[in-house]
């Protein structure tokens, strides 16, 4: 599927964060490579909720430059394969398994061409992590391709941030307040930042600063998630984050989360989703 002009933006602003990414402390892929028993923080904080990855083949949807995909691999998987749009990502991704001396399988290929270009029925679990679906316009389109890549019995696994926190504004007032849609819109939400990235690292190379998001409330997720044949038997919602969403508002916590510094109860900042595809 060709890339509309929203999704084109998007794909030129992430080549030009990859080779920021890929030299950041913040995702330290030396460390990263050289320790076999480490993993990311963000499978670590999930770990305990994490399916079973013993035997099974694995795809990570929206994998990045392949540090989350290099820990699910770590936890025993049989065959690990990525998935992303981006080639510059996919290369800092399979420079980290060489590195790590992992066997992992990268694959490029826009979102919602995955079955046609991975195959179906092909994965006994598909994992989508942080800052994933937000960039997809259509979460049943992306509900329907999930179904399509699980063989019967497999497992959706997704850790993502909270359709709360996406609609929420960064003040420096210290209020929280929603700015943004809660649910899906036809319309992506506009943003530029201006040269700017989530990782440590030089930014002034960034020259495609302005991006397209789209929102999708709680509900949307899990009633595309069913309607696309899966059935639901996990969903947490977590009072921390991975990353310093709303660094006016937050401090890093235990295990290098981030939370809210007053009063945390009052949000839900990510959350934990699994279904699965019926035997």
């Amino acid at each position: 599927m060709p890339l509309d002009p929203h999704r084109r933006m998007n794909y030129e602003n992430w080549e030009d964060r990859v080779p920021i990414h890929a030299v950041s402390q913040t995702y330290d892929l030396a460390g990263l490579a050289s320790d076999p028993e480490r993993v990311t923080g963000v499978i670590a904080r999930d770990r305990s909720r994490l399916p079973d990855l013993s035997g099974r083949d694995v795809v990570h949807l929206q994998c990045h430059i392949g540090t989350d995909t290099l820990s699910l691999a770590r936890l025993g998987a049989k065959t690990v394969t990525g998935y992303d749009f981006s080639p510059s990502a996919l290369a800092v991704a399979r420079n980290l398994a060489r590195n790590a001396d992992v066997d992992i399988t990268y694959v490029e290929g826009e979102l919602y061409d995955a079955v046609e270009i991975l195959g179906p029925r092909r994965f006994d679990v598909v994992y989508t992590g942080t800052g994933a679906i937000g960039w997809l316009p259509d979460i049943r389109g992306w509900a329907r391709v999930v179904s399509e890549l699980l063989r019967p019995g497999g497992v959706l696994h997704l850790h993502e941030g909270h359709p709360v926190l996406w609609s929420l504004d960064d003040r420096d007032d210290d209020l929280l307040v929603v700015e943004y849609p809660y649910f899906e819109t036809t319309e992506p939400v506009v943003i530029d930042e201006g040269p700017r990235t989530y990782t440590d690292g030089d930014t002034s190379t960034m020259t495609h600063t302005e991006t397209r998001e789209w929102n999708h409330g709680l509900g949307e997720i899990v009633q595309a998630i069913i309607d696309a044949g899966l059935s639901l038997t996990m969903l947490h919602e977590l009072t921390y984050c991975d990353w310093l969403a709303l660094p006016n508002v937050m401090e890093i916590g235990e295990d290098d989360a981030a939370v809210l510094r007053d009063r945390p109860e009052r949000l839900p900042l990510t959350y934990t989703l699994q279904a699965r595809l019926p035997a």
